[in-house]
C-alpha cells in the first residue's frame, strides 16, 4: 500500500460496516437495558404479593386467632347456638378484638369472605364496633371493610372439631353448644395458591359470662 493509499481515511464501505457494529451494539445495550428493567419489575412485584401476603396473613391471624366466648340469651330454638359465630364452607363471622395497631381498638364483629369489587372477586374482611346488647350480626354492607388480597379465584374454610377421636375437619359445623378449636382457610388467587392458613381459635379473657361450661373445641391440640 502507498503512502497516498494509506492517507486516504476510511472508505465509505468500511464507515458503513463500523456503523451497522455500533447499531448493533447500541440494539444489544437497549435490549440488555430492557430485560433488566422487566427483570427488577417482575421481582419488585414478586416482593409485594409476598408482604401483601404477610400483612393478611397477620391480620387474619390476629383478630380470628381471639374469638369471644360470651353466651347471649337462651334461644327459644334449642339447637340455635348460644355463640355469635357463623361458619360457612366460604364465609365465617365471629366476634373478636381488633388490634390497636390496625384501627380503634376493642371488641368488633368480623366477617371474612368473598366480594366482588369493580367485577373481580376479592379477599375482604368486614368488620364493626361490638354492640354488647346485639343477638345478631350487624348489617354487612355498612360495616367498614379491608381487602385483603386481590383477584381471588377460591376461598374454602373448614373447622376443627376435636372433640372426636381422631379430631375431624368440616366444611360446615354443626356443633352450636361448642366452638371450632381451629380453622383453616385455603385461598387460590390469579398469581398462586396460598399456603393453607391455620388459625387456633383461643378465647378472650373474661368473656364468657356462664363461667366454667365454656368450651372451644375439647382443648387438645396435636
Amino acid at each position: 500500500m502507498t503512502r497516498h493509499a494509506a492517507s486516504r481515511g476510511f472508505t465509505l464501505v468500511e464507515l458503513l460496516v463500523v456503523l451497522t457494529l455500533l447499531s448493533l451494539m447500541v440494539l444489544a445495550m437497549a435490549s440488555a437495558l430492557r430485560t433488566v428493567a422487566q427483570s427488577q419489575e417482575r421481582v419488585d412485584h414478586k416482593l409485594t404479593r409476598i408482604d401483601d401476603y404477610r400483612l393478611a396473613v397477620d391480620f387474619i391471624r390476629d383478630t380470628l386467632g381471639s374469638i369471644s366466648a360470651r353466651r347471649q340469651a337462651r334461644s327459644l330454638d334449642e339447637k340455635a347456638s348460644p355463640y355469635l359465630f357463623a361458619a360457612a364452607p366460604d364465609a365465617v363471622a365471629w366476634v373478636g378484638v381488633m388490634p390497636a395497631r390496625y384501627g380503634s381498638g376493642g371488641r368488633h364483629f368480623f366477617r371474612l369472605g368473598l366480594e366482588n369489587i369493580d367485577a373481580q372477586s376479592h379477599l375482604v374482611l368486614r368488620f364493626a364496633p361490638w354492640q354488647p346488647e346485639a343477638t345478631a350480626f350487624p348489617d354487612w354492607a355498612s360495616a367498614d371493610s379491608r381487602v385483603l388480597a386481590d383477584d381471588v379465584q377460591a376461598l374454602a374454610l373448614r373447622y376443627e372439631n376435636d372433640l372426636q377421636e381422631p379430631p375431624a375437619w368440616g366444611t360446615e359445623w354443626a356443633e352450636p353448644a361448642q366452638l371450632p378449636s381451629r380453622v383453616a382457610i385455603d385461598i387460590a388467587t390469579a398469581s398462586g395458591d396460598w399456603p393453607t392458613l391455620v388459625v387456633p381459635l383461643r378465647k378472650l379473657p373474661l368473656t364468657d359470662s356462664s363461667g366454667g361450661d365454656f368450651s372451644v373445641g375439647g382443648g387438645r391440640r396435636r
